[in-house]
């Protein structure tokens, strides 16, 4: 959590101080009178008859520091801001429902979004005016809170019905547009070829990834792009994949010297991110990582997702087992600071040599390649990044590579010590079940096609955390932990990625108790999410807090939408235990969204890896066997180093007492064939002939 900052009125307080939020302990202190979300906030804007201003941010915010620093720590903006409104903080990572609608409101309003997002509205929560960042004073054509907020007030006391009216009209669009569709004629594979076809068109052939600035690394099209390279065998699909991981990689967008992805690059070449690091981009790109290597075998990817589970593993792991979401991009006031380096300070820490080959691998120079925010212009310090690989750069020099690589993690590790001893950027440690899903999903991945079991270790670790912590006394999943404390009823999300991750959790360990409560968040999840009339999934539950809108959503953005990752579930969940309606209620949600996804798949590619299963062909593999023995776990090992990304894996032990034909009854009947290891694989509700045979079996799986 990121320190509180002295303040010389005595370090007055406001509601804030009670939370546990980082984020909005980060504003416990200004003299804005904050509430939080919550009726006190909404009774108090009715009793003294003000509108409220709702501001959303989260605690690694870059511009949510900014508009902090220059509006809500300032005495003049603060009784401005007291004398008009009931002012309203939320952390948008803590109530995502809450900044979904706002969000959608913003974009609707204004043609943008992004936080800080800052809502105007009545005291019964409709919003009448919507804004992101606002400057303390107008420029640029853009209003200050200066004059912002008494212009708003005088419209207030003057013009009320003219606000009313306004807000009426913004919540009835809104309410249309996220009304659901009436699905289109039907997502197929020709959906997949348009959304191939469009992430081809949005390539960028010179610098890798798709767009121009600010580019982001939106792993689920890489995803997306290895079933389709997998359906089709069109190289240009698997070529995108690997040189977008790659640039991304060797660019500023990565930590050289701690490891890990920083949050997007604001330019098309990768060079200069926004530094903030947040777990769910370290898990869904090692995702990306693991199974890229599991297609080319290429060791870069590989090493790559590794750096990424170090990173996560030593600097994100809170100590009951849970993952912490997020690292600040500022330190000291000034973003970037932490991770940049002048030629000077390489010099000092390395010695002359190490420091002069270091310079020439990272690309460094004396001015530097880092602009000033505010002067901007150069001062000296240098965003490491790379031009080529390590193995590159020892053909280029005629050295061999190992000792190359021994002279270059020497000197990485030198800087990291060094940069230890810095001030660090704040680190948001909040535990949310989301994200730390998506993480149990990556580590159980790489646990698999990596043949690492000490990854399987750490995402065990993580789900237990989870099911004995996150699990109410009725069976409720929550969403955030936070110094001992569990809050705020989960949304579809937490649902959506645990289940995910536990899911993936047993087909790396076989062990059902992470199946059956897999199954059993899926049961919550269609009995208290499920839209029964329409289909999908409600990002929040029937008996949640009762929002100006309930919003059903499917774009999959930054991280993707809990409806797009349900498809998916249900789908495995369906083969695993042969329940057909857990299918039906999947191609449900293809059905319902057909129609807007249809017009542009891109925005959806998620959902495509959804249908990509649906569509299949798609195996349900059987193995029979004493688990512990050589002859099991090699063909499990097998399957795992085989990129079949349309499969699920069960394991059924012989010869013991075993659960999994009671959640699988369709295996009950399997068994080995001659005292051997046997497999059984399924497709399309056909299963072939069962076998012992390792060559068989992987000539079965690559027909």
């Amino acid at each position: 959590m990121q320190e509180q900052k002295p303040d010389s009125r005595e370090q007055k307080t406001n509601r804030l101080a009670a939370e546990k939020s980082p984020y909005l302990l980060q504003h416990a202190h200004n003299p804005v009178d904050w509430y939080p979300w919550g009726e006190e906030a909404f009774n108090k804007a009715k009793e003294d008859d003000k509108p409220i201003f709702l501001s959303i941010g989260y605690s690694t915010c870059h511009w949510c520091h900014v508009m902090e620093r220059e509006s809500f720590e300032d005495p003049q903006v603060a009784e401005l801001m007291n004398e008009a409104f009931i002012p309203v903080k939320v952390d948008r990572e803590e109530r995502p429902d809450i900044d979904s609608i706002y969000m959608s409101v913003c974009q609707a309003v204004t043609g943008r979004g992004g936080w800080p997002l800052s809502i105007i509205m009545t005291p019964d929560r409709k919003p009448f005016m919507a804004a992101t960042y606002i400057p303390k004073e107008s420029r640029y054509g853009m209003a200050g809170m200066l004059d912002l907020v008494p212009a708003v007030s005088s419209m207030w006391n003057k013009k009320r019905e003219e606000l009313l009216a306004n807000a009426d009209d913004i919540v009835s669009a809104i309410s249309g547009s996220m009304r659901e569709s009436t699905g289109g004629p039907g997502l197929d594979e020709n959906t997949l070829e348009r959304a191939y076809q469009m992430l081809r068109n949005s390539f960028d052939p010179a610098n890798a990834g798709f767009g121009t600035a600010p580019k982001f690394p939106t792993p689920h099209h890489l995803t997306f792009l290895l079933r389709y390279w997998k359906r089709s065998e069109e190289p240009m699909a698997l070529e995108m994949v690997k040189s977008t991981l790659r640039a991304m990689r060797m660019g500023g967008i990565y930590d050289h010297v701690g490891f890990g992805f920083h949050r997007y690059s604001t330019d098309s070449r990768w060079l200069l991110p926004h530094f903030e690091k947040m777990l769910y981009d370290q898990a869904l790109i090692a995702i990306a990582l693991v199974e890229t290597y599991q297609v080319t075998r290429d060791p870069l990817y590989r090493e790559n997702a590794e750096e990424i589970f170090s990173y996560v593993l030593r600097d994100m792991r809170s100590p009951e087992g849970g993952f912490y979401s997020a690292e600040d991009a500022d330190s000291e006031g000034e973003e970037g600071k932490f991770y940049l380096w002048t030629e000077e300070e390489l010099e000092e820490v390395l010695g002359e040599i190490d420091a002069k080959l270091i310079r020439e691998i990272f690309m460094t120079s004396p001015e530097g390649n880092f602009l000033d925010e505010s002067s901007r212009t150069r001062n000296g310090r240098n965003i490491l990044h790379l031009k080529e690989s390590l193995r590159e750069t020892a053909v280029r020099r005629g050295d061999n590579y190992e000792v190359l690589r021994r002279s270059y993690e020497d000197s990485r590790r030198k800087l990291f010590e060094h940069r230890e001893r810095r001030v660090h950027p704040a680190k948001d440690d909040k535990v949310m079940t989301d994200w730390n899903g998506l993480m149990i999903a990556a580590l159980a991945k790489a646990a698999r096609a990596f043949e690492e079991p000490a990854y399987a270790r750490e995402a065990v670790t993580t789900a237990d955390f989870l099911l004995s912590r996150m699990l109410g006394p009725e069976g409720k999943l929550f969403h955030r932990f936070r110094e001992g404390e569990v809050a705020v009823e989960a949304f579809l999300d937490d649902y959506a990625f645990m289940i995910w991750g536990l899911t993936e959790l047993y087909q790396a360990t076989f062990n059902t108790e992470y199946l059956k409560n897999a199954l059993y968040l899926n049961d919550q999840l269609l009995a208290r999410f499920r839209d029964n009339v329409h289909g999908g999934f409600f990002h929040t539950a029937e008996d949640s807090e009762k929002l100006i809108l309930r919003s059903k959503e499917i774009y999959d953005g930054a991280i993707p939408s809990g409806n797009s990752v349900c498809a998916l579930n249900l789908l495995q969940l369906g083969r695993i235990t042969g329940n057909i309606n857990l299918e039906n209620k999947a191609y449900e949600i293809m059905q319902l969204f057909s129609g807007q996804v249809s017009r542009m798949p891109i925005g959806y590619t998620q959902l495509l890896c959804a249908l990509d299963f649906s569509v299949g062909p798609s195996r349900e593999i059987v193995v029979v066997g004493n688990p512990e023995s050589i002859e099991t776990e090699g063909i499990i090992s097998d399957i795992n180093k085989e990129f079949i990304p349309n499969k699920v894996v069960i394991l059924k032990p012989a010869g013991t007492e075993e659960e999994i034909s009671s959640i699988a009854e369709y295996v009950s009947d399997m068994s080995m064939k001659d005292g051997r290891t046997t497999v059984h694989i399924c497709q399309n509700y056909n299963c072939n002939l069962p076998s012992s045979d390792r060559e068989e079996i992987l000539r079965q799986l690559k027909d």
